[in-house]
């Protein structure tokens, strides 16, 4: 089978944006010595179907996991479908979804989703979604907007899944002062001062350090850094994005730094009170927009 690739490219980024599958990124590229070089992991084309397999994926209208697929909002109670392995419906409903492409040129593309043109979403609400991916010089720009089109309010979040190419030599650089502890992926109650084992407000290589963790209380606005031998990348977030999921599986050749509006199993935390979840609130046709940019701020 084969699928709509849209390319975005300028001077610096090569960038491919899959719409059938929940407007998912195929690559992104750099150009370093005047040769294409893949930043994020790139996919393979008999994967371009599967968003887990893309160079990052769009997670709406929830980030990351919901515990045991069952949430509590305004004293009513929710089923979703388990999605995972582990029993919790995983990184919300629209990956796996074709999204619309509203307009697109050489360096910019929006495309449309809503839930009302789809059977059996995993949510009990209705909502519709806008993402923009453009180029802008030096800067790769993606803009979500989250919209209740339900006549009720509702809870959401959500947040980008990119996965960047790891080599021996690559640091980060992560501003952020606290974290989740997380048991199986899902924290055990609200955060705490951030633990050294995934502490990198001051860079250093990511190395074989093994990470599924989840850092909150960002400094400021500071951006987190990708620092390679030949290019470094700024990932700079608006405050929106409270949330960093950081992720580096053993063995593998790439590893995942991924802004988030909520926390894993946001919607549960928000129930019981626990503060900084990031879960925000939609009255009746309220919509929430963010914007996140990679940056490349040096390369050869």
């Amino acid at each position: 089978m084969s699928y709509d690739l849209r390319i975005l490219e300028n001077d610096f980024w090569q960038i491919g944006i899959l719409p059938e599958t929940g407007a998912s990124t195929a690559f992104g590229r750099v150009k370093i010595g005047g040769v294409w070089v893949d930043l994020m992991r790139p996919t393979d084309e008999a994967d371009y179907g599967n968003s887990s397999n893309c160079a990052s994926f769009l997670m709406i209208p929830w980030s990351n996991r919901v515990r045991d697929a069952r949430f509590r909002f305004n004293r009513t109670d929710y089923t979703l479908e388990v999605s995972s392995k582990d029993g919790t419906a995983i990184h919300g409903d629209v990956r796996k979804r074709s999204w619309q492409v509203v307009s697109a040129d050489q360096t910019h593309i929006k495309l449309s989703f809503d839930s009302a043109e789809h059977e059996n979403i995993n949510f009990p609400f209705k909502f519709s979604a806008i993402a923009e991916y453009a180029l802008e010089d030096r800067d790769f720009v993606m803009r979500l907007t989250l919209k209740n089109t339900d006549q009720q309010p509702i809870p959401g979040g959500f947040g980008h899944h990119p996965y960047f190419v790891k080599t021996s030599e690559v640091a980060l650089d992560l501003p952020f002062d606290r974290q989740f502890i997380l048991v199986n992926s899902l924290p055990e109650g609200p955060s705490v001062p951030i633990t050294p084992r995934v502490d990198f407000r001051e860079a250093h290589p990511l190395g074989d350090t093994i990470m599924d963790d989840q850092l909150t209380s960002r400094q400021g606005e500071k951006p987190s850094r990708l620092i390679y031998p030949d290019v470094e990348i700024a990932m700079y977030s608006d405050p929106i994005f409270q949330h960093m999921v950081v992720f580096s599986p053993p063995g593998k050749p790439f590893y995942a730094i991924e802004p988030v509006t909520n926390a894993n199993d946001g919607f549960n935390l928000y129930d019981q009170d626990i503060e900084g979840t990031g879960v925000f609130v939609l009255e009746p046709s309220e919509e929430k927009s963010g914007t996140m940019r990679l940056r490349i701020e040096k390369s050869k």
